[in-house]
């Protein structure tokens, strides 16, 4: 429900359970990012839900991960239920009208949705080593990777492509090694060990061509709505860490492309990062530090970030500080985190008078929450206990035989549903090694040639005339003991890796001077 440029999100009632006031998101605001929190089973899913309908009737495109599979609701025409209808009459939203919204389905491994990818260039060192949880030496030698990559005409876009350059690196340790420092062999095969778990953990699917178009996550229809790309993240999750990359991966795309337009009337794409702990849990300092770099400058890029977790206490206190727009649903305090959870959202929120933030929120019912705003100059609204909406689209997932047929009429149907398989760093790297062992094959012949003609010669060779024969006698005239003659004739012999390197460093001695053009979560190490 839209109304007066803001997304209607439930009604807040008084401390005697009568009805007060609507509370809305205003579209101004929206991408001044959000949070959405609550304990399993509060209602976060259907939260998300009647915000990404809201942002898809202002026209504005919407990205987000559906975990549980219940999102996909969002493309089938809503149902009147008894407890919907009561929700709506109990707020009074009259009428309470179902729609039905324009869904485009997005799926790594492409069953429930199009198939999604990037390439390992595109990746960057930062993020694959974060995806693979290499240590500081091993994301070392991936930065090297990249860097020999880079200047030697050599793309990086799946992973068969990166295992070339792995094991081209690991025969040529020793001289990388001089070149840019420690390059041990050791290294180098724990990173291909760590490559293959994340290969069979179907990171491979991921990686490759074509590869995702910021464009077509950023849709409208005819009419004037949003489209609402959903990633299919069931199967997804069985890999967190995957998961959790390739979102902020994405997030970073969006940043690295798209124009400073500053504080838009409303935002140009609404981005829900579901699961937000998954981006945290373990991350090192400069990951976290990124993060809030991209979180803090992609507003003015007209990009809303909303991350939707159970516990406030998931994401860090510098990112938490940037998300004004705030959504508190139900939160257990039995255990010391959790009344300490509890807290933290309470202190987030601006006062109200009227009851205590830390009590109200241990006893939220299912379907309400503890809602502030920003308002007017973007200041936060006073917190009010709320009862959200009921969704104009279907509660609950649709079913396969109603995907493929939205994915069938889909904008992007049979634009990355084939793989694309160009030459790389693979095919590259392999046709430079096959030259290169013809062409020792070829001395190695051409020596067999040269020691044969020098053998026959010696056959003819008259003893007197200053022949081989006259050289190998003694002074008293008795022959000395034969003795193996090594005939090189000019010629040196190169190993297949030796005529590779050569070719190779010659191009980086002459480059070092520049830099890698990769995006913010790969190129802004170097200033911290």
């Amino acid at each position: 429900m839209l109304e007066d440029g803001k997304i209607y999100i439930g009604t807040s009632r008084k401390a005697d359970d009568s009805i007060n006031k609507g509370e809305y998101l205003d579209l101004k605001y929206g991408n001044r990012h959000g949070l959405v929190t609550g304990a399993t089973g509060t209602g976060k899913t259907v939260t998300l839900q009647i915000l990404a309908e809201g942002f898809s009737n202002a026209g504005v495109p919407v990205f987000c991960a559906d975990v549980k599979g219940d999102l996909s609701g969002i493309a089938a025409l809503g149902e009147h239920k008894d407890f919907l209808d009561k929700r709506a009459a109990q707020i009074g939203l009259d009428p309470y009208d179902v729609q039905e919204f324009p869904a485009i389905f997005w799926d790594l491994f492409g069953e429930k949705g199009h198939r999604i990818r990037t390439t390992v260039t595109e990746m960057g060192p930062l993020l694959l080593s974060r995806m693979m949880d290499l240590s500081e030496a091993q994301e070392g030698v991936i930065n090297i990777a990249f860097k020999l990559a880079d200047e030697n005409g050599l793309p990086l876009l799946d992973l068969k492509d990166l295992q070339s350059m792995l094991a081209y690196m690991a025969g040529e340790s020793e001289k990388l090694s001089a070149q840019f420092g420690n390059v041990s062999k050791s290294s180098v095969g724990a990173i291909q060990r760590s490559l293959l778990v994340l290969e069979q953990q179907g990171a491979a699917n991921f990686f490759g061509e074509p590869a995702l178009r910021i464009p077509d996550i950023m849709r409208t229809t005819n009419d004037g709505r949003g489209a609402i790309s959903v990633l299919a993240a069931d199967k997804l999750m069985m890999n967190p860490r995957l998961y959790a990359t390739f979102l902020l991966w994405l997030l970073s795309e969006l940043f690295e492309e798209l124009p400073e337009i500053g504080d838009p009337d409303k935002p140009r794409l609404v981005f829900f990062f579901d699961e937000a702990h998954l981006l945290f849990d373990n991350a090192p300092k400069i990951l976290i530090d990124r993060v809030e770099q991209v979180v803090r400058l992609i507003r003015s890029k007209g990009v809303g970030v909303y991350f939707v977790t159970q516990n406030p206490l998931d994401v860090p206190e510098t990112v938490l500080s940037q998300l004004g727009n705030r959504i508190q649903h139900a939160l257990r305090a039995y255990t010391p985190r959790e009344q300490k959870a509890v807290k933290v959202a309470a202190e987030t929120f601006r006062p109200n008078p009227d009851f205590d933030c830390f009590e109200a929120i241990t006893q939220l019912g299912v379907g309400e929450a503890l809602v502030s705003m920003l308002g007017p100059k973007g200041v936060p609204s006073m917190v009010e206990r709320t009862l959200v909406r009921p969704p104009a689209s279907r509660l609950g997932p649709i079913t396969d035989v109603e995907r493929q047929k939205v994915m069938a009429v889909s904008p992007v149907a049979g634009q990355y549903d084939t793989d694309v398989d160009r030459e790389s760093a693979y095919e590259i790297l392999a046709k430079r090694a096959e030259q290169a062992a013809v062409a020792e094959e070829k001395v190695r012949q051409q020596e067999v040639e040269v020691t044969t003609e020098v053998k026959e010669s010696r056959r003819w060779t008259l003893p007197g005339f200053g022949g081989e024969d006259d050289d190998e006698r003694q002074s008293d005239g008795r022959r000395a003991p034969d003795r193996k003659r090594t005939t090189r004739v000019g010629y040196q012999r190169q190993t297949v890796t030796e005529t590779v390197i050569k070719s190779v460093a010659r191009t980086v001695a002459s480059s070092l001077g520049r830099a890698l053009v990769r995006g913010i979560l790969g190129s802004l190490k170097k200033g911290l």
